[in-house]
């Protein structure tokens, strides 16, 4: 398999970039489509503000989960359903989809999406494997799309501050970066099927995975399981793993690269090291709250924790203009979700472009790799985003998965 060079695409990331769309005028709506209308979309449709953007239809393969979010349709609109996103790219003029599915089958759903000229929200993590990832970010700059990743910290001001001050180099230099000690996803064991719950496309939702018997645990538990996610529950590794280390990308200014070392230690703990040096060490243990969804900054002029909404730091003076921490819970995605819909219309590139999204995507497969590979180092090369040196035939091979017959990742171009 032929591994694309990222140089290409990083020439243009960061830049304003005018696409197919025409741009448009600060009030002109936006039609949007919901993929995949389960807890996450109903959140969304529900608990924050798209501004002008105007939900006008939504897919989702199982009839249940679109009845229930229909039932949350405000006065005045319509939100026509539809079975297969597919037909509702057909039959709708729509701007842009979000797609709010299983980790899975979302590659395939946003290259779909490009290819049929809308530009895309997708939720984190944006891919199962980084091939897939690389894919994602070439197609989005040869379709000319806008695509956005929900990492949410990305646009909550108060986060956007104090990444800021650790780039900056108001803490010095940077020598650990502490977050939490992410958990590996597990591996399905087979159990007795289930019957299939009336009008759910099972085949689909299995996707580019195999074709299993259905079973409750594996439709509403997918989170847990390798074959559907990194660690997807909420102290996975591309769960909540996936905030927290996009945070530490965000604050090292490494949004572009990666890290350069991987080292394994006791208890499945990694130490990912950076070119410059920095270490970022996954140690810290999980809390009862979302507010650790950050990490703890050392260097050496002072140490900062940034939190989901807040920092902390023992140099007070480094608070001075900085925003109201936000709360969490509801609105606190819709910094994100405008960010997204006013890139739509500008034609610039959104907070957490595809690129940053793939690249901190990325550091959380190479957690879920080191540890699967078991070996006490590992060499990785962000330039080309390939293991170099020992272990890195077997590494390798964990780049990319087989796909299902029928579910495969269309070409780019």
């Amino acid at each position: 398999m032929k591994y694309i060079a990222r140089r290409s695409v990083l020439k243009t990331a960061g830049f304003p970039f005018v696409a197919a769309s025409t741009v448009r005028g600060a009030n002109d709506r936006v039609d949007i489509g919901f993929i995949g209308v389960g807890r996450r979309a109903r959140w969304l449709l529900r608990r924050e503000d798209l501004g002008t953007g105007r939900v006008v239809a939504m897919a989702d393969i199982n009839p249940a989960s679109l009845a229930e979010t229909l039932r949350y349709q405000p006065e005045g609109q319509s939100w026509r359903p539809y079975h297969d996103y597919r037909r509702m790219f057909e039959s709708e003029k729509l701007d842009a989809v979000f797609v709010e599915t299983p980790t899975h089958p979302r590659a395939l759903i946003c290259m779909h999406a490009m290819q049929a000229g809308l530009d895309v929200y997708a939720e984190k993590p944006i891919s199962l494997t980084v091939r897939e990832g690389q894919i994602l970010a070439r197609a989005a700059r040869h379709y000319r799309r806008v695509f956005q990743a929900g990492t949410q910290q990305r646009s909550i001001p108060i986060n956007m501050f104090a990444s800021r001050l650790v780039a900056a180099g108001k803490l010095g230099k940077i020598r650990k970066v502490i977050a939490c000690n992410f958990l590996a996803p597990h591996r399905w064991t087979p159990k007795p099927a289930q019957p299939v719950p009336a009008g759910l496309d099972w085949d689909q939702w299995c996707n580019q995975t195999e074709l299993r018997p259905y079973h409750s645990a594996l439709h509403h538990g997918w989170t847990n399981y390798w074959d559907f996610d990194g660690g997807g529950q909420s102290w996975g590794v591309t769960g909540w793993g996936t905030h927290s280390l996009d945070q530490v990308q965000d604050a090292l200014g490494t949004s572009l690269t990666g890290p350069e070392k991987l080292l394994l230690g006791e208890g499945s703990k990694v130490t990912l090291v950076y070119a410059n040096g920095t270490e970022l060490s996954l140690e810290q243990p999980k809390t009862d709250g979302m507010e650790q969804l950050g990490a703890i900054f050392q260097g050496t002029d002072g140490e900062m924790q940034i939190l989901r909404g807040d920092f902390v730091t023992n140099r007070p003076e480094l608070r001075q203009g900085a925003p109201e921490p936000t709360k969490q819970g509801p609105g606190e995605s819709t910094p994100h979700v405008r960010n997204f819909i006013e890139c739509i219309r500008s034609r610039q590139l959104p907070n957490a472009d595809v690129e940053i999204g793939h690249r901190s995507t990325v550091v959380c497969h190479l957690v879920n790799i080191t540890r699967e590979v078991g070996r006490p180092v590992l060499n990785w090369d962000p330039r080309i985003e390939r293991f170099q040196g020992p272990g890195a035939e077997e590494a390798n091979t964990r780049l990319e998965r087989p796909r299902r017959k029928g579910y495969e990742l269309p070409p780019v171009g």
